[in-house]
């Protein structure tokens, strides 16, 4: 038995020309919506790696503590440092406040007692004389009161130091003090204290 190809297709030819690219069409449309569909919930997705050259961009942080603000240095005029007294019995209490004053830039005189400070007073101007209250000779209380008495002195800034409560409690009646510290001082506060004083004297 024989029979021809183009016979037996003749009926299903029309059909299958017109539903074999429809079928392509629908296959083809069906794949490219699955690509934005999102996977159902507990579906394991697995992630194309990271190229090598990945960097997380950090996020600059909303509130950034400061640092802490470091110790003022002294004021720079033309003329050179600005210069200080100190006086105080104790060597070691002397070698303590010149190394702090110093440290950031001031120029440092020191004596030993009262006497000694009127000596360098009359030899040169300074901004601030940092005292301390009880000394040999000529305390600081006398030493205050020569330093106010003096029409050269009495507008020179003074700071009093002491170690005693007594004299804390005494120094209280004095006028004219520009700050009075008990030892140990705080470095950090009595720079602060001296520059600002250091400031309001014209040299």
């Amino acid at each position: 038995m024989s029979f021809e190809v183009p016979d037996l297709l003749g009926p299903y030819l029309l059909p299958l020309l017109i539903a074999v690219p429809l079928a392509i069409v629908v296959f083809i449309i069906s794949l490219r919506r699955g690509d934005h569909e999102v996977p159902p919930a507990g579906h394991n997705t697995v992630m194309p790696p990271l190229p090598e050259d990945y960097a997380p961009v950090k996020r600059a942080a909303t509130a950034p503590l400061a640092p802490e603000a470091p110790v003022a240095a002294a004021p720079v005029q033309a003329s050179g440092p600005i210069p200080l007294l100190v006086v105080d019995d104790s060597a070691v209490a002397r070698a303590k406040l010149a190394r702090l004053f110093e440290g950031v830039g001031y120029q440092v005189t020191v004596a030993k007692d009262g006497l000694e400070a009127l000596q360098r007073l009359a030899e040169q101007r300074f901004a601030v004389l940092i005292t301390d209250l009880e000394m040999p000779n000529k305390d600081g209380f006398e030493l205050i009161a020569d330093v106010q008495g003096s029409l050269e002195t009495e507008d020179l800034p003074i700071i009093a130091i002491t170690g005693h409560d007594e004299m804390q409690a005494r120094v209280h009646q004095v006028q004219g003090l520009y700050g009075i510290f008990k030892k140990p001082w705080n470095d950090r506060e009595l720079l602060k204290r001296v520059e600002t004083l250091a400031s309001l004297r014209r040299r």
